[in-house]
């Protein structure tokens, strides 16, 4: 007699409501931003430090997430992939997406703002893992427990790393990638047009942002 299981399948996360919030909270920052100045006169050295550390966080992110998107692109939570950037965190997506939360807040100059968007982040983010981590247990079972067991869960270690020979990709997927990725790099010149309207005295400076 055969039986069988009353346990249900596992259900991917959705992530729908993850990007709801992400989407609502990225404008209350910057609706915020633009009625705040930075404690770092702008302009001064230390601002233009800050600022292109910032910057480089926030390319940082845009190339990570294309590189992430070429190994897994299509197939999130279809196949377990363990390879590339994948090898080294169970979540580089999350990761360099955090990277680039913190230097947008660098880029206003602030590393309060930095913090308190790279900590949203990273919450929001560790949130969703832990829900897709269920889902795949429960699809890949021991496969995938010997690969959270090697693998850390959003810090990489670069010294895991591993890679393929040859790697099939979706075009699509890295196509859409690219495009989100351009929201990150078009926040510079916003950011710039932000300061120039705030120190013609266009915008109004309500409070200021340590």
């Amino acid at each position: 007699m055969a039986y069988t299981s009353l346990k249900a399948a596992p259900k991917a996360f959705d992530q729908h409501k993850r990007l709801i919030f992400v989407q609502v909270a990225a404008v209350l920052a910057v609706i915020l931003l633009l009625f705040s100045k930075p404690a770092l006169a702008e302009g001064s050295d230390g601002h233009e430090v800050v600022e292109t550390i910032g910057f480089a966080m926030v390319l940082a992110c845009f190339l990570g997430r294309l590189w992430s998107i070429l190994f897994v692109g299509g197939r999130k939570n279809d196949e377990l992939i363990v390879s590339g950037p994948f090898s080294m965190t169970r979540n580089p997506l999350y990761f360099f997406s955090t990277v680039g939360a913190v230097g947008i807040g660098l880029m206003f100059g602030s590393v309060l703002a930095a913090a308190m968007l790279g900590l949203a982040s990273f919450l929001v983010f560790r949130f969703t893992a832990h829900k897709e981590a269920a889902y795949l247990a429960g699809k890949f079972g021991a496969a995938y427990a010997a690969y959270a067991e090697r693998t850390p869960s959003f810090w990489p270690n670069p010294l895991l790393y591993r890679d393929e020979a040859q790697w099939l990709f979706s075009t699509g997927a890295l196509r859409n990638t690219f495009r989100d990725g351009l929201y990150f790099l078009a926040l510079f010149p916003v950011i710039e047009a932000v300061e120039y309207f705030r120190l013609s005295g266009h915008l109004p400076t309500l409070f200021t942002v340590y």
